[in-house]
């Protein structure tokens, strides 16, 4: 039986389809996240994106998301390895860094819910950031990364 895709091709080597796949839909890269500039500390907020759909933890408008949002990041194989500020659970960041997929991962288990089963997807109770005041977001702080 031959090895999964993720375990034999580097990001950079991956198809566009086997990449994209490699999305877990947790929908916590579409969060807001603070960074303290001295100590290094990233934090999670409750607050997502503009474009975020967070019951279907899903962009709602994927292919434009660059140009709709100035400050979306698009991950790449050259950048994976450098978003500190992703979570330690997604699976760029993890393969990057040598790691494995999580056992819970859809692409392991055949079920885009395990990742909400094993507790790693944002809540559906999101608030947008169309809703807060840029001055408020230090009070949705939900968890330091």
């Amino acid at each position: 039986m031959s090895k999964p895709f993720w375990e034999t091709k580097s990001l950079a080597e991956m198809t566009p389809a086997e990449w994209e796949s490699l999305c877990d839909g947790c929908g916590r890269c579409c969060l807001y996240i603070l960074h303290n500039e001295e100590t290094g500390d990233v934090f999670e907020t409750d607050v997502g994106c503009t474009l975020f759909d967070a019951k279907k933890r899903r962009c709602t408008d994927y292919e434009n998301r660059l140009a709709r949002v100035p400050d979306c990041v698009q991950l790449t194989p050259q950048n994976a390895k450098t978003l500190n500020w992703m979570p330690k659970t997604c699976a760029y960041r993890r393969l990057a860094n040598g790691q494995t997929l999580p056992d819970w991962h859809p692409l392991i288990t055949g079920d885009p819910a395990s990742v909400a089963r094993a507790g790693v997807a944002v809540s559906p109770d999101l608030i947008s950031e169309d809703d807060i005041d840029d001055a408020l977001l230090e009070s949705r702080i939900t968890k330091t990364r």
